[in-house]
């Protein structure tokens, strides 16, 4: 968790409702006081500060319980694709790396099977054609093995033609990116470009042995909806990817805390996660120095590409930058920003309900964590909905 200094002397102090963030935190804790979930630990943040972080229930540290608190470490999941998405924007911040290459031409092992072709830009909008490319964890640690896997992997279809989400594919891909760009391990390379600089002690993507006993075990809870549930609420069943319920636990071994997954593996507490945004708004950066990302660049990363785009299970356009979700219209609910947020609001969520975003017209970024996988999917958008919704709506006027 961030040093005392990154958090506000009130909420009032950094232009946030203490009311409202009452009920923000009220909403947050509901489902843990009604045994619906293990734990959560939520942190809201404006003016590169914490306005209010709260943590609830219970969780185990490899097998053995304990309170949750403001020091417990949670896996962010998917919301680690926003961190290694703003690597890279470092880089191509400092020209060293274009939206718009070849990815064959940085990586001449990936350009096989008809991969040729694929852009950078596509890596980050799930448009690159290889979402189901296989990569088991034993050679997740194993750069040789990586570039071995990239030139084996085949296309599921036309890069550019569609959207469907690559759960962790294209993310290995950037950061191979990343590495043959900058000449450092990703891993090290978030750190020394992101969490060091901005005092974010516990944002990780690699979480060392040493920092696994704060980590909240992942357990799965809840009732699937049945089919016919399902069909009586006019949803539609979602498609079977890698994210399953054997693949979330496994971050119970110490090996995959250890191998930071790039499209899922991340580590932190809610505070780091918030304030990390704050860093994109420029309200938090580097002591004494400038803003790690210029807004030029933020602006740039948040640009929708290929508007016309929509996600295969409800037909909505999935509003896509740079590795990253942009809020948009009226539909923003559906990509987990609430009802009430502006529509320049952007970030990535993750599995099991994580929520991570931030709102540059009210300034305000949310973290939302939790160990407990909910099974029933309806619930879990919902909430996910609520604690947005109430968030967005915390900025003093």
């Amino acid at each position: 968790m961030p040093a005392s200094r990154f958090f506000a002397e009130s909420p009032e102090s950094v232009g946030v409702d203490p009311v409202r963030l009452e009920a923000l935190l009220e909403r947050a804790e509901r489902e843990v006081r009604e045994g619906l979930l293990p734990s959560c630990q939520i942190a809201l943040a404006r003016d590169g500060k914490i306005a209010g972080m709260r943590s609830f229930g219970r969780v185990t540290h490899e097998g053995r319980p304990a309170a949750a608190t403001d020091e417990t470490l949670y896996v962010i999941f998917s919301a680690t694709k926003g961190i290694i998405s703003a690597a890279a924007w470092i880089l191509i911040q400092e020209g060293k790396l274009s939206v718009d290459e070849r990815v064959a031409d940085v990586i001449p092992e990936f350009g096989t099977h008809g991969k040729q072709e694929i852009r950078v830009e596509q890596l980050f909008t799930h448009t690159a054609g290889f979402p189901h490319a296989p990569y088991p964890p034993a050679e997740w640690q194993d750069r040789e093995r990586r570039l071995e896997r990239f030139s084996r992997w085949r296309l599921n279809w036309e890069p550019g033609s569609r959207f469907e989400y690559h759960p962790t594919s294209s993310m290995w891909v950037i950061v191979e990116l990343i590495e043959q760009r900058s000449g450092v391990p990703y891993r090290e390379f978030v750190r020394q470009r992101i969490a060091e600089p901005l005092g974010l002690d516990d944002l990780w993507v690699g979480l060392p042995r040493a920092h696994h006993a704060r980590l909240a075990d992942i357990l799965h809870v809840g009732q699937e909806l049945t089919p016919e549930e399902l069909e009586q609420l006019g949803v539609p069943p979602a498609p079977e990817t890698e994210v399953t319920e054997q693949a979330l636990q496994a971050f119970n071994q110490p090996a995959l805390r250890e191998a930071g997954v790039p499209g899922g593996g991340g580590v932190a507490t809610a505070a780091d996660l918030a304030l990390f945004y704050q860093a994109l708004l420029g309200a938090r950066r580097p002591e004494g120095g400038e803003p790690i990302w210029a807004p030029a660049m933020v602006e740039d990363a948040c640009r929708v590409r290929n508007p016309e785009l929509t996600e295969p299970l409800l037909g909505k356009r999935v509003n896509r930058g740079l590795g990253i979700i942009v809020a948009g219209d009226a539909d923003r609910n559906f990509r987990g920003f609430g009802h009430t947020g502006s529509e320049r609001m952007f970030g990535h969520g993750g599995a099991g309900g994580q929520v991570a975003w931030c709102d540059p017209e009210s300034g305000i970024s949310l973290a939302y964590l939790t160990n407990g996988m909910d099974r029933h999917a309806i619930r879990q958008a919902r909430r996910g909905v609520g604690i947005s919704s109430r968030a967005a709506e915390c900025a003093v006027g």
